[in-house]
């Protein structure tokens, strides 16, 4: 690394200034980066960074390791199961790499607040979950004053599955966010509350229904007990619930290995992805800290079902981001495939659930002169709301289209205002 920092290059980034001694010592000790997540890919990234320099790193995860875990996660070992992912791996990094400090927090990142994250000169994320990644990248964009570049925070997202993978540098207001290119992928399999609770249609929607309804309701194994997806008797509870919903409406019903694959939310995780994505989001890091290298503008793609295939592009920026773009009050259009004085609210509803850039399963809609329609959440409003549903568009909002309407979900710090035009 000496090597690299001291001395001029034709690749370095224009800014680069070669004085080896000053930046590795903001890269052993001023320079803080947090690391999201401490699972396959976190680890990954824990081990990548320690090995590169970095010497004040953070990590934050809210699960324990489970014994599924120890094939990949390679920072762990049979003795840690049960206990928090962030604490185990961190520990085992400060023993394993001298000069190293990871400072471990066992805990929900969204419930974290500003002065959590403003403490943080670089955010990777190895999250697999896209709504925790929206939610991420909405929070920081708001943390920016432009008049203060110092408040902009980059960040590095990596993502995998099974034998895909993806790397991205975010510089928050410079780059396109990672709300700009929702529509790359694909919704992922949750269903509206709506559908679960009014006209569930298929096995899946029953499952979904005793998890997210009908358990936090039962509170079947006491108060306050969490549903565990690897406890046999919680999932044994769940299928039992969802066979008796799915023979009420008609539906097949759904298998025990259904139901545990549904609740578990099972992705297909390979070591090899792991670590390419990991590789290359240590890599970028490194590039960013020291301007050894201009970082990759600003999108990676990892495909390794065939053989082993990159490549790297830019995403441009959308002007009507909610997150990011300039114009992030404007109203968005959302087509409805149905004659006018045939939709209702929930066709609204699941429409916002499955639009690409949308993908919002929480919704909760307003008119746009602020009267409540629906909220999927809390549990007490949709009690109250739900009973809406049914009500055909033009009876709640009137005739005049397109119907104007603010969208918000539970999970995503923002909302967006929709006008919905029927076809």
């Amino acid at each position: 690394l000496f090597s690299l920092l001291h001395r001029p290059s034709p690749l370095a980034h224009p800014a680069f200034s070669p004085a080896a001694a000053s930046t590795l010592d903001y890269l052993r000790s001023s320079c803080a980066v947090l690391v999201l997540g401490a699972g396959g890919l976190g680890c990954e990234l824990l081990k990548n960074l320690a090995l590169s320099g970095f010497g004040n790193i953070h990590v934050i995860d809210m699960d324990t390791i489970d014994v599924t875990n120890l094939n990949r996660q390679f920072l762990f070992r049979p003795k840690d199961v049960g206990s928090p992912k962030a604490a185990v791996a961190a520990a085992f990094i400060n023993e394993r790499v001298p000069g190293v400090t990871v400072t471990p927090h066992h805990g929900d990142l969204t419930l974290q607040d500003a002065d959590f994250y403003s403490q943080f000169n670089l955010i990777i994320s190895g999250l697999d979950s896209i709504v925790a990644r929206r939610w991420l990248n909405a929070f920081i964009i708001s943390l920016v004053d432009p008049s203060d570049p110092s408040t902009i925070i980059p960040i590095i997202d990596g993502g995998t599955e099974s034998l895909l993978g993806q790397s991205r540098v975010i510089i928050p207001h410079h780059t396109a966010c990672f709300e700009c290119t929702l529509s790359l992928f694909p919704p992922q399999t949750s269903f509206p509350l709506c559908t679960l609770a009014n006209t569930p249609r298929l096995p899946e929607h029953c499952i979904e229904y005793a998890h997210i309804v009908l358990y936090p309701q039962s509170n079947p194994f006491g108060p306050n007990v969490p549903l565990n997806p690897d406890n046999p008797d919680h999932i044994a509870w769940l299928h039992d619930r969802a066979t008796a919903r799915a023979t009420q409406f008609g539906i097949t019903p759904p298998s025990y290995r259904l139901t545990q694959g549904v609740v578990k939310n099972i992705i297909p995780a390979i070591a090899s992805t792991n670590a390419v994505i990991a590789a290359s989001c240590a890599a970028e890091a490194l590039k960013l800290v020291t301007q050894a290298a201009p970082p990759m503008d600003n999108y990676m793609m990892y495909n390794g079902t065939a053989s082993v295939y990159t490549f790297t592009y830019r995403n441009d920026r959308r002007p009507d981001c909610p997150v990011c773009g300039a114009a992030n009050s404007a109203a968005r259009r959302l087509r409805i495939p149905k004659p006018a004085a045939e939709v209702t609210l929930e066709d609204v509803v699941n429409a916002v659930a499955e639009d690409p850039e949308l993908q919002m399963r929480q919704a909760g809609v307003r008119a746009a002169g602020g009267e409540v329609l629906y909220f999927a959440t809390p549990e007490v409003l949709r009690k109250e709301t739900e009973g809406n549903l049914a009500r055909r568009m033009a009876d709640m909002v009137g005739g005049e289209m397109p119907w104007r309407v603010v969208v918000s979900d539970a999970k995503l710090p923002f909302v967006r205002e929709l006008e919905v035009t029927p076809e």
